[in-house]
């Protein structure tokens, strides 16, 4: 949406190979990050290695505003999950953005209030401990952003990363909820009713 009107206003697009690291916990914010294409997924790590998904941003999406708004170090790694093309927006210039266009500044508050919803409802998911509670939750929260007939762009170990599942529970209890009818599964994908 706004990553023409950045590329107009003269922002270059920076490339972020496949498996880049953008910013790590930590490290002090700079930037927002606009997607002009690829995905980045944010993940936190724990002591044993195993990642936990925070959220994926796609083409159109940007990132990295929470920490700059209040200027806080970033919690969490934000990584290319695919070969991307990001455009840097300084903290100056964001602000700007900001103050001067009130309908990217409706947008911002709708992004931030839909990461704060999915960010709460995973808490309470993890506190519940029947696997397939926490991905009929997920799942149900993923089909909001498509269409009928349309399936998900996630992998079962992006589903496994989302709710602290092994792999293998996942793929279990992903059948038993597609049995039950709350979704068709095809060729291994889950495909909104």
């Amino acid at each position: 949406m706004y990553i023409q009107q950045l590329l107009e206003k003269g922002y270059s697009v920076k490339e972020f190979p496949k498996d880049t690291i953008i910013y790590e916990p930590d490290m002090q914010p700079r930037f927002v990050y606009f997607i002009k294409s690829g995905e980045i997924r944010m993940v936190t790590v724990n002591n044993d290695g195993k990642e936990f998904i925070q959220g994926v941003f796609k083409t159109g999406q940007y990132f990295g505003e929470p920490a700059l708004l209040i200027n806080k170090p970033y919690l969490a790694y934000t990584i290319a999950s695919k070969n991307s093309e990001i455009i840097l927006v300084n903290r100056v210039d964001f602000f700007n953005l900001l103050k001067d266009d009130s309908e990217f500044s409706m947008d911002l508050i709708k992004v931030l209030s839909k990461r704060l919803f999915y960010k709460s409802m995973m808490l309470e998911e993890l506190a519940n401990e029947k696997a397939e509670h926490r991905l009929e939750t997920i799942i149900s929260f993923l089909f909001a952003d498509i269409s009928t007939g349309e399936s998900l762009k996630v992998t079962r170990q992006d589903l496994a990363d989302m709710t602290g599942l092994r792999v293998e529970t996942v793929i279990r209890v992903v059948k038993q909820l597609a049995s039950k009818d709350l979704f068709v599964l095809k060729s291994g994908k889950i495909i909104k009713r």
